[in-house]
């Protein structure tokens, strides 16, 4: 069995490494070919990360002119307790207001605790913020994923 094989993460491990990060890193072409990246919040989505984010930002431009992002979520401190997934992705960038403002929904759902729900002044000030976000999804096309604690302290 390769090395890659042993350290692959299972769909379930993929799960919960999603469901437990909160950052996720995407890199985009900018204007000069440079990658561009940038930590955002995310929700994953049926294997998918989606992100909330202003639809004049440098990475939504780089986007609309090029379609193709890394996205990268990863955890740990010490080499032998890294683990993550890094997807080679094409970008779908939403900007119709339902579609926005759920997802907006959605993420503070996830990051703010407590809440099971948006509503009041909170729902009103989202709905202030959805004309002028995009929600982007991410396809993926090609997934790698690793866990080093898998290899049990040999490197």
């Amino acid at each position: 069995m390769s090395r890659r094989d042993q350290i692959k993460l299972s769909d379930e491990e993929l799960h919960e490494l999603l469901a437990s990060e909160r950052i996720a890193v995407v890199s985009s072409l900018g204007p000069r070919g440079w990658p561009h990246s940038m930590p955002l919040w995310f929700v994953p989505r049926d294997g998918e990360v989606w992100v909330w984010t202003y639809a004049k930002s440098q990475k939504v431009r780089n986007l609309e002119r090029d379609p193709r992002a890394t996205v990268l979520v990863e955890a740990g401190h010490e080499y032998g307790e890294l683990r993550g997934m890094m997807i080679e992705a094409e970008a779908e960038i939403h900007r119709d207001f339902e579609t926005v403002l759920g997802f907006a929904e959605e993420l503070a759902v996830r990051y703010a605790e407590g809440i099971s729900s948006v509503e009041g002044d909170a729902r009103a000030a989202l709905e202030a913020q959805a004309p002028k976000r995009v929600a982007i999804r991410f396809k993926p096309v090609r997934t790698a994923t690793w866990d080093h604690r898998k290899l049990g302290g040999t490197y």
